[in-house]
């Protein structure tokens, strides 16, 4: 009788909680996707976190004199801006993309409960460009935030690239305009521009019942100026060697470098500063810019102290300043056109 229940049940909770349904492989069992390196934290290690945690204090920033607004587009080169967490802008190629778009008080399902910004977006909402092209790493709601969605659907229309089981939580969002893709599949954005998505090591959920029912990954980009990696939300793992073997050496790596203590509870999930600085010289990376910290506190570490360690790193693995920046809110970088060999 056991296993009957077993199945029943399971088919009810796929029934509720949705998800991606398809063929199993390295990393999908059928219902739930996993890790190549399994994530082993059970609900009593998040207690035991909750109790004994140890905050660091947080200074809100109410107002700040944001830098100019990005121009509307970027045809040779590169330009990338930081806005804030995850949130990146890419131009190139004449395109607009925006990565992880979160413009939201809160990062949260809840208007009024959960991690609250500390600093305004670098660039304002209204502030942008024409948005092209909008790749959501996973599910989680610092990345994936629906009231962020809404609005960039009822300006832009854009299209959407995200892992697969990602899609129908955009479909309830409105989006319309969707591809969802595996680790390691290619999708066109134009002639000149084409995302892979790629491995991360991380996990998904947004409610009670859909863990890990849709997938979580960073994105490739190749653009006439040289590769962009967006690592999205990752722990430390074998995907960066596995990046590096198959796509080669990006120009520029965005790579996360918060939300990582305490290190025996986030490390599986989140690289703190001293992976980062691994992460980019396992990738060759020209150069690589740090996202994913100074706007929600999420864990348990200061917040200055990204940008302090990630400077103790850097300088241990002997890289210079300009190798590994820290942006500020809103900060761009201006990359120009790969320059083409002649005779």
């Amino acid at each position: 009788m056991k296993q009957p229940l077993l199945t029943l049940t399971n088919r009810l909770i796929d029934r509720i909680a949705g998800g991606y349904r398809g063929r199993v492989s390295d990393h999908f069992d059928g219902r739930r996707f996993h890790n190549a390196r399994p994530s082993t934290h059970s609900a009593g290690d998040l207690l035991r976190w909750w109790r004994n945690r140890e905050n660091q204090p947080w200074q809100r920033v109410e107002h700040f004199a944001p830098p100019p607004a990005p121009p509307q587009r970027v045809d040779d080169g590169l330009r990338i801006t930081w806005i804030n967490h995850a949130t990146v802008l890419i131009q190139t190629a004449g395109l607009n993309l925006l990565a992880d778009p979160i413009f939201s008080e809160r990062a949260s399902p809840l208007s009024w409960a959960g991690p609250r910004r500390y600093h305004p977006p670098g660039v304002a909402f209204n502030d942008l460009p024409p948005i092209d092209i909008v790749a959501i790493s996973h599910a989680h709601y610092d990345h994936l935030d629906r009231a962020s969605v809404a609005r960039l659907v009822a300006r832009f229309d854009p299209h959407f690239v995200v892992p697969l089981g990602v899609d129908g939580y955009l479909a309830r969002f409105g989006a319309q305009r969707i591809t969802c893709g595996d680790w390691w599949q290619d999708v066109e954005l134009n002639d000149r521009l084409r995302l892979t998505v790629t491995p991360a090591q991380h996990w998904s959920r947004r409610g009670l019942l859909d863990r890990n029912r849709s997938l979580w990954a960073g994105f490739w980009f190749d653009t006439p100026a040289g590769a962009v990696y967006f690592a999205g939300d990752t722990g430390m793992g074998p995907h960066f060697g596995t990046i590096r073997e198959r796509l080669g050496a990006p120009r520029v790596a965005l790579l996360p470098i918060g939300a990582y203590e305490p290190r025996w509870f986030m490390a599986q999930q989140h690289m703190n500063p001293a992976d980062a600085v691994d992460a980019h010289q396992i990738l060759d990376a020209q150069q690589s810019i740090g996202i994913h910290f100074a706007t929600f506190k999420l864990t348990d570490e200061g917040q200055a102290e990204p940008a302090r360690a990630l400077a103790r790193a850097r300088d241990a693995a002997g890289l210079n300043t300009d190798r590994f920046i820290v942006p500020t809110f809103g900060q761009a970088l201006a990359i120009a056109p790969v320059a083409h060999k002649t005779g």
